[in-house]
Parts: C-alpha cells; structure tokens; sequence
C-alpha cells in the first residue's frame, strides 16, 4: 500500500469517527423525513399537473363535441333550404373534427390513466411516510430515554466528567488532610522525645529537669514496692531537692574558679 493511500484511508478513518461522534439520530431522522414529505409535495404537484392536462382535455372535447353539433345543425338547415352545397360543407367540417376528437380522447384516456397511477403512487408513499414517522417517534423516545439513563448512570458511578473532577477534588483534599495529620503526628513526637522544643512552654524541661523527675518516678515506685513488702501502707518519699543535687555541681565550679586563679 503506498503512502498516498495509508493517507487517505486514515484520513478517511479518522473523519468517519469524528462524524460518528458529532452525529445526533434524531437529528438525521428528522432531516429524512424533511426529505420524504418533501417528495410527497412532489408527487401532489404531479398528480395536480397531470388532472389540469386531463381536465383541459376534456374541455377541448367538449368544445368540439359541441362544434360538431352545430355543424349538423347549419348542414340540415342548409339542406332544407335547399343548399346542398352548404350542407355538404358543413359535413365535411363536421367530419374534420371527428380526427381531433378521436385523438384528444386518446390523449384523455392517456391522461386519465397516468393520474390513477400518480394518485396510487402518492397514497403508497404517504402511508410510507407515515410510518416512517411513527417509528421515527418512537427511535427518538428510546434514544433520549437512553441518553438519559446514561448521563444518570455516568453520574451515579463518577465516570462523567463533572463527577470525575468532583471525585479528583475531593482525593485531593483527602490526600492533603493525611499529609497534614500525618505532619502534625511527626512534629507531636518530636516534641515529646526533646527533639524539639514545645513553643508553648518558653521554659521548657531541660535534661536535668527530666532526670530528676525520672528520679521522682523511680523513688515512688520502690516505696510503693517497699510497703507491699511490709505488708503495710506505702509511704510517700520525698523527691530529692533539686538544690541539694545541683549544690555539688555548684561548688565544684567555684573550686575549678579558683585554682585558675
């Protein structure tokens, strides 16, 4: 197959899908039976035509018919005159005639008969056409049924396009709901485990804040654990005083002070 024709035949392809997609059916039977009721005026302006021909026919026969009449008449009334040769002349006319009327007859019956078959025609197509207009009815009914039950379908399951972006903002607003929850989490433990300072506690606990209370904690424990042991009521201990622990650190450094000096 040569380039040209791989061309045209995508090109052929391509544009079949896009009519097919831009196509409405309501709107191509409609346009169909445009056309039909057209070709009907059509045929009722045929048959119309062909019954003024005849009728004018007839008019001409009769117009004719009635000349012949007269003819006898003037050849009788020549003849009782005594004038045989008017009489033998309106005769000859008479018989002059008889042709034309013998031919206009023919060309009525011609006439008459293209009519029937016009008038039998025009009956055939329009009961055609109306059928075609009930079913045409009818398609149009069950295609924008469908169309709706479609655009309800699509919408319950989100795969039209407005759920789709619906269904898109509202994963992304979950997703960013997580991340934050899942930042605000982080950031609690961090500031439990000492890794960050609580802002909202200026002074915060520093190291030796936490051990003596880690001390505190422990000294309760073994007093509790003690009076289970006696077999009597737990006493409470007193937590060592901070100052007590922090005395020793305190004149160490003063001593350090003063060898420098």
């Amino acid at each position: 197959m040569s380039l040209w024709k791989r061309f045209t035949l995508i090109f052929r392809s391509k544009a079949n899908s896009a009519l097919d997609r831009a196509e409405d059916p309501r709107q191509t039977l409609d346009y169909s039976y445009q056309r039909q009721l057209e070709l009907l005026s059509k045929v009722r302006r045929g048959v119309a035509d062909v019954a003024t021909s005849r009728k004018r026919v007839e008019l001409q026969v009769n117009q004719l018919e009635q000349q012949q009449a007269k003819l006898q008449t003037q050849a009788q009334k020549s003849l009782d005159m005594g004038r045989e040769d008017l009489a033998r002349e309106a005769l000859t006319r008479k018989s002059a005639l008889n042709g034309q009327i013998t031919d206009l007859k023919t060309q009525h019956a011609n006439l008459q008969g293209e009519e029937e078959k016009l008038t039998l025609a025009q009956q055939r197509l329009q009961a055609k056409i109306e059928s075609f207009r009930t079913r045409k009815e009818t398609i149009k009914a069950n295609y924008t049924a469908a169309e709706a039950q479609t655009k309800i379908n699509e919408a319950l399951s989100g795969i039209g396009e407005e759920m789709g972006d619906v269904g898109m903002a509202i994963q992304r607003a979950e997703d960013k709901t997580a991340n934050m929850q899942a930042r605000a989490g982080a950031i609690d433990e961090l500031i439990a485990s000492g890794a960050l300072d609580d802002v909202s506690n200026p002074g915060g606990n520093d190291d030796i804040a936490r051990e003596l209370d880690a001390m505190s904690s422990q000294a309760d424990v073994e007093s509790e654990l003690a009076a289970l042991k006696g077999g009597g009521a737990p006493q409470a201990i007193d937590a060592p005083d901070q100052g007590a622990i922090l005395e020793p650190e305190t004149q160490k450094v003063e001593g350090t002070n003063e060898a420098q000096s």
